[in-house]
């Protein structure tokens, strides 16, 4: 036996009701900490179960006969009033415990509160020397209370006493029997509720730090199932356990995507966990709650590997750790250089810097919380640091895996950490510098991040812009303290946070409102999952764009068309300065294609429209041509995004030009057209497949390379006949996008905005079928608000724009919009 309670029961002089009135306190045999103790009678009688001093007791003191011998004794005791808050001394004596052993030594301990013994719950802080009934725990995985929510994302829950403090006295001579203990009593009430000896080496209670230990599950049917495994430790503690990758070392390092992610393992084997108990414990293995295996935790730290049962092989991976500084920097010019970091051991076992998650809110969604400082793409969780971090490394072959934005070169590579070593430097290479072209990147589309959140990860990134954006999501409003109503710039003038507006209506549309001064409010409107439950429809999408026109600001349509009510309405009457392309999918474009060759000009923008941590801010980004006789400010920035001078990327740099014109410029042409030659070149650190040629939505050159390329170029003859565009696309074979690692899967791919072919004048297109499809969309949109939209009582409310009529005011842009696509028609004579 390696652990022995103790009888005590003959000793017992108090019940549990000494503990307080209707208190159920455990009683016959129990387990703290994985230990077995006895509280009283094996019967488990509560009347007379604990052994009481002081406090109505007229127990003076007490010998209890041991006869054995013994390695450690535990006592599980408590003390029942403390002075403590009240200004009373630390160290109080409560009593003596006298140890006797054979050949008449004897061993004198006193016990002392908030050493050796402490109230419950402890008075003026934890025993220094005494130990908590309850161990230190993981909180429910998968489960919890709504209020537990932001608590959850701790992990951890603290080891505290429910009913005793344990506390372990060594013998100092074990080869000699422990005759008997002799509680001597000093005044202070206390209590004994169980004694436990021990007859192993081991300290009851494991001091050392965990270690990871890599589970494999060897039956192909327990290693393919959906991940769900649990890992439990009797007289330790244990993590989460989480899968580890699929692939290989040097396949992961071999890989194309290095410094953007890696595939999720959805699968239960391989896995990890990290362990700390005592050698006598027992470690449990279950999959979906069926139990897998068990293994005696000492026999694995010396053993190293062990496989229990057919079903289950652990092993543990602890060669020794170093506290690193590590150092990213410039390989030009030699100066740190804000990146996203990701160290791991050859197994894939995860090393986050300090300060940063190993696992983003344990693997889990991350919608509006736990958003910033780090990023999850696939089955990696990477680290936003300023080219500087610090933290555990393990000793021997780590790998590093470090990205920054499109224009760095990604590391991938195998490091040494050597016994002793302290400093590590990596080193990033630019490969280009869109800046110094001209080009400034930015996101169009972010939402949750703080403003000093939005500039770290912008860094990070590479990224010039973040549009960081308000709204409203049924009863939750969002960024409303982080608005200035001007740019938030860096230091170096390099990166630009605004604050600014996604507004949002759940039928109509949703509208990104740049370069705000002031709220545009109401900032939802009509109900959820928008607006608040039960609203109104109080404003449209137009009016939110006037009024940001009216301040100067910008327009974009995001993630065109969806939803697909009013963008019809803004294009049709100039409200819309840009859309934004979020999905790259055949529909999407259509969408866009078609209102080009109806004639509308609408410049392209990329935003991520970012919610969670598995989301890098600027995966798709929005490049911007300033001239060179404008400086870089966040205006130019968005005045450049109107004039059309935009591409959009998920990953490659595109340069397009006809003629020698650049993107978003006019090329004359005679009233009969011509042929016009056209210069495109995608380049990436990610592969590609496809660049394309598109006319007026048509393919009309391209190249490629089936198996991916770095660079792809192409130069081409276009015969032009009448008014028409031409864009450049690039993405994986025929134009599909080969999915980035991240929450929704944006594609490798890049468009830019058009340049535009006028014949003999001002460029003008036209679609009839587009004309018919806006009008209808238009004439939906009165349908709702007329029939479906809920609305307060005519004169039972005073509305935000102050006009009686709060019907004809949500009318009013759909008819202008009508009148509009009417007045076209009647240009080409096309009755209406």
């Amino acid at each position: 036996m390696d652990y022995e309670p103790l009888d005590l029961s003959a000793h017992c002089n108090a019940g549990t009701a000494l503990l307080g009135e209707n208190v159920q306190a455990p009683v016959g045999s129990q387990l703290f900490r994985g230990l077995p103790f006895q509280v009283g009678p094996v019967t488990g009688s509560s009347s007379r179960c604990l052994v009481a001093f002081g406090r109505g007791t007229d127990e003076q003191g007490l010998e209890i006969p041991v006869g054995k011998k013994v390695r450690w004794l535990i006592a599980a005791h408590r003390l029942l009033e403390s002075k403590v808050l009240e200004g009373g001394p630390l160290g109080l004596k409560v009593a003596e415990y006298v140890f006797h052993l054979d050949g008449g030594e004897v061993i004198r301990v006193p016990i002392r509160e908030r050493f050796e013994i402490a109230t419950v719950p402890p008075s003026g802080g934890w025993p220094f020397l005494a130990f908590t009934d309850r161990a230190d725990a993981m909180l429910p995985r998968h489960a919890g209370s709504w209020g537990d929510a932001g608590r959850r994302q701790t992990e951890v829950q603290m080891a505290s006493s429910r009913w005793y403090f344990l506390w372990p006295w060594k013998n100092p001579h074990p080869e000699r029997r422990l005759e008997k203990l002799e509680v001597i009593p000093a005044g202070p009430p206390f209590l004994i509720g169980a004694l436990t000896l021990s007859h192993l080496e081991e300290e009851p209670f494991c001091r050392e730090a965990a270690r990871e230990v890599v589970i494999t599950l060897p039956q192909a049917e327990d290693a393919g199932r959906p991940f769900d495994m649990e890992v439990e430790v009797d007289r330790g503690i244990a993590t989460y356990p989480y899968p580890l990758p699929a692939a290989p070392t040097d396949a992961f390092l071999e890989d194309e995507r290095k410094g953007w992610g890696e595939a999720l393992n959805p699968h239960s084997s391989p896995a990890y966990v990290e362990v700390a108990a005592n050698p006598s414990a027992t470690v449990t293995v279950k999959q979906d709650g069926e139990i897998l295996g068990k293994a005696n935790w000492g026999q694995l730290q010396e053993q190293g590997r062990v496989q229990p049962t057919p079903r289950l092989e652990l092993q543990v991976k602890d060669q020794g750790r170093n506290w690193v500084h590590t150092r990213v920097v410039d390989d030009q010019t030699g100066k740190p250089v804000p990146c996203r970091i990701h160290f791991r051991s050859p197994e894939g076992i995860p090393y986050a810097p300090h300060g940063h998650h190993a696992h983003v809110n344990s693997n889990m969604g991350t919608w509006h919380f736990d958003v910033g400082g780090d990023v999850r793409l696939g089955q990696i969780t990477y680290a936003y640091i300023d080219g500087t971090c610090q933290g555990w490394l393990p000793r021997g072959e780590v790998i590093a895996d470090v990205g920054r934005g499109y224009e760095y070169e990604p590391l991938r590579c195998r490091v040494e950490i050597k016994a002793g070593q302290r400093e590590l430097e990596l080193r990033l290479k630019r490969w280009c510098h869109m800046n110094q072209e001209r080009w400034f990147s930015g996101d169009s589309h972010v939402h949750f991040l703080s403003t000093q959140g939005s500039h770290t990860e912008a860094q990070g990134e590479d990224l010039n812009v973040v549009n960081l954006l308000q709204s409203q999501w049924g009863g939750l409003f969002t960024n409303t303290e982080e608005f200035t109503g001007g740019p938030s710039v860096s230091p170096d003038g390099h990166n630009i946070v605004y604050i600014t507006q996604e507004n949002r209506q759940h039928f109509l549309g949703h509208l990104i409102l740049l370069g705000l001064k002031k709220p545009v409010m109401p900032w939802c409107s009509d109900g959820p999952s928008e607006a608040e439950m039960g609203g109104a429809l109080e404003i449209t999408l137009s009016d939110w764009a006037d009024q940001c026109h009216a301040q100067g600001g910008t327009v974009i349509i995001p993630h065109l068309p969806n939803p697909n009510g009013e963008p019809a309405t803004l294009i049709a009457t100039g409200r819309a300065d840009a859309v934004e392309m979020l999905r790259h999918g055949a529909y999407q474009h259509l969408e866009y294609y078609r209102y080009l060759n109806a004639g509308y000009k609408l410049p392209l923008v990329g935003g991520t429209d970012k919610m969670t941590s598995d989301v890098p801010v600027g995966i798709y980004r929005t490049y911007v041509y300033i001239p060179p006789d404008e400086p870089f400010t966040y205006e130019n920035w968005c005045r450049n995004v109107a004039a059309g001078r935009t591409f959009h990327s998920g990953g490659p740099i595109l340069r397009f030009e006809v003629e020698g014109h650049r993107i978003g410029d006019i090329v004359q042409l005679p009233g009969n057209g011509g042929t016009v030659e056209v210069k495109a070149e995608a380049e990436s650190i990610l592969p590609i497949h496809t660049l394309e040629i598109v006319q007026e939505g048509r393919v009309v050159a391209s190249t490629g390379e089936s198996g991916g390329a770095r660079k792809l170029s192409l130069r081409a003859k276009v015969k032009v006949e009448k008014h028409s565009w031409l864009a450049a696309r690039c993405g994986g074979p025929g134009y599909t996008a080969l999915p980035h690692h991240d929450g929704w899967g944006r594609g490798i791919m890049a468009h830019t905005s058009p340049i535009y072919l006028a014949c003999g004048g001002e460029w003008w297109m036209f679609d009839q079928e587009t004309a018919q499809y806006m009008l209808t969309l238009v004439d939906g949109c009165l349908s709702y608000i007329r029939q479906g939209s809920r609305q307060h009582p005519p004169g039972k409310a005073t509305h935000h724009h102050g006009e009686e009529d709060h019907q004809a005011y949500l009318e009013r842009p759909f008819i202008e919009a009508r009148e509009a696509i009417h007045r076209r028609l009647h240009r080409l004579g096309i009755p209406h």
